[in-house]
């Protein structure tokens, strides 16, 4: 310093603030992460709404985390809930009673099914479902299989006491009908495509007895309300995930996924296609607003009293005492 004169600061070449010492605003942080435990069954119907929504994305955008683990049933999905080893979990109609009688809460439907089939063996003889009299039938109970055994025999003009029942676990009906101990069986896929794969000359019969047979998304009623913005947050994810599987053009890149997940062939899961109506935004959309959902449901439960499934005390007078309409109606908004 020779003159008193200091060197003067570098001139400053940032863009001029309209406000000064205002700080640049952090970006909103995303949606808390969670990581979600979820049950399914290793069928088309349970995981390609759920498949969907992991492969496109849809519950990465949630902030959530999916943790698959595959079960034979619902009821065994519902127990596995009871112990605190799944948070969620896809189930087929029989497993609706359990929801009924309060063991479980539906807060997403996946898809409706209006056509029920049985699997016949090559030398049983059965053409309609009248010709299951005096027949051998390998039903599981507790699921969607004794609904529609019932529903079957309901159609026939039959009751059990004019067959043999022959109640077995859901992994025991495709050995039954390898074995020949059996004359036709009452299960879903990938089962009933097992048999018909493995049993040369089987073959399927279809019925339809205006019963509803919907599918559905399910938690404990303790988890629906400590968590409602969770079941949301899940419920925004899937349906995205199920608008884009509705879809004709991805239909095969969905039993893609179905097959890599269930160790299955393509076609197998192909097969699957027509099992049912897969419901899209619009679906349900319409069907909140015009009751359409909820006649499914009122009608799941009329079949489950005249099938005996449940007793007439025990159906509920309000369908919205087992089915989250609020969170659907969220979801969707």
């Amino acid at each position: 310093d020779s003159g008193g004169e200091t060197t003067p600061p570098p001139a400053d070449t940032s863009a001029p603030s309209d406000s000064a010492g205002e700080e640049t605003p952090e970006e909103p942080a995303g949606p808390e992460p969670i990581t979600l435990r979820i049950g399914y069954m290793p069928n088309y119907a349970s995981l390609w709404g759920v498949l969907s929504a992991i492969e496109q994305g849809f519950f990465e955008e949630e902030g959530i985390t999916i943790v698959l683990t595959e079960f034979p049933d619902g009821p065994a999905e519902i127990a596995a809930m009871e112990g605190n080893s799944i948070d969620l979990a896809y189930i087929g109609k029989g497993a609706h009673r359990l929801c009924i009688l309060g063991s479980a809460v539906i807060f997403a439907p996946s898809s409706v099914h209006t056509v029920d089939k049985v699997v016949c063996m090559p030398d049983s003889g059965i053409q309609s479902v009248a010709d299951l009299k005096g027949k051998t039938i390998a039903f599981n109970s507790g699921s969607s299989s004794e609904s529609t055994f019932n529903n079957a025999l309901t159609v026939g003009g039959l009751t059990r006491e004019d067959v043999t029942p022959m109640d077995l676990s859901i992994d025991n009906v495709v050995p039954a009908a390898v074995s020949g101990t059996i004359d036709a069986a009452v299960c879903w896929n990938p089962y009933s495509g097992q048999i018909l794969q493995q049993v040369e000359g089987s073959y399927e019969i279809e019925f339809a007895d205006g019963s509803t047979n919907i599918s559905s998304w399910i938690c404990l009623p303790k988890y629906a309300e400590e968590n409602h913005d969770i079941l949301v947050r899940f419920s925004r994810a899937l349906y995205k995930g199920m608008d884009w599987g509705s879809k004709e053009e991805n239909y095969d890149t969905v039993a893609q996924y179905c097959a890599d997940r269930t160790k299955t062939s393509l076609e197998a899961n192909q097969l699957q296609l027509g099992d049912a109506h897969w419901f899209n935004v619009a679906d349900l959309t319409s069907g909140l607003k015009d009751g359409t959902i909820k006649k499914y449901y009122e009608g799941m439960q009329n079949d489950m009293v005249q099938n005996e499934n449940i007793k007439p005390e025990e159906a509920k007078e309000d369908v919205s005492e087992f089915v989250l309409f609020d969170v659907m109606e969220e979801a969707l908004k």
